[in-house]
């Protein structure tokens, strides 16, 4: 399989991570902003949405949408649940993430990281995205409070999804993350997974 993906973005981060997880062999296009990789990608037309990451299978099928490629990946894997109630809630974690989460966390990171959106970071937005990025660090620290992982007893595909952009909160985001440390503990012990692999590998 080949993946179409920004190597420092989170929503292709959550991909590879999972690949490496669950030693699944891919092929990396990686085509950061603005770069000539990623023109051409565009102009063959692969990407469903017009936007990175993008899965081609072995059979010519691609794929979009992070949290759709890690439901793909995941199946028969140990991080998506055989429970109904734990993958619906695995589930709704997932859909959280990209309709509240990264929104705000992932956006504040990509105004302070790319230099093409620096015109965007007015104080503003980026005390206004503070503000509203604390609180969302703070539903995950109430539900990780006496808790290893998001749902159930082992780490599901809600956990990799969500650590994507949140270890980067503090490095790249500038929230405040001795505020969590139910946060902190949790990303720690994504890190122990056998396979992980860190953003920049």
């Amino acid at each position: 399989m080949k993946l179409y993906s920004m190597p420092s973005s989170g929503n292709s981060y959550k991909v590879r991570l999972l690949a490496a997880l669950t030693d699944r062999p891919l092929e990396r296009v990686d085509c950061e902003h603005g770069s000539a990789a990623l023109e051409a990608v565009k102009a063959e037309g692969v990407l469903p949405f017009g936007k990175l990451p993008a899965l081609r299978l072995d059979n010519g099928v691609i794929l979009g949408e992070s949290n759709a490629l890690l439901m793909f990946l995941g199946e028969e894997t140990s991080f998506l649940p055989s429970d109904a109630v734990l993958r619906a809630q695995m589930l709704g974690w997932m859909f959280w993430e990209q309709y509240n989460h990264e929104p705000v966390i992932a956006v504040r990171q990509s105004l302070r990281q790319y230099p093409h959106r620096a015109a965007d970071a007015t104080p503003e937005r980026m005390a206004d995205l503070l503000q509203r990025g604390h609180a969302l660090l703070a539903v995950m620290e109430t539900h990780l409070a006496g808790r290893d992982w998001l749902t159930g007893e082992a780490a599901s595909l809600a956990d990799i999804c969500l650590y994507a952009y949140t270890h980067t909160a503090g490095s790249r985001g500038g929230f405040d993350m001795t505020q969590f440390p139910a946060v902190g503990a949790w990303l720690d012990r994504m890190a122990t997974l056998p396979g992980y692999v860190t953003l920049d590998a």
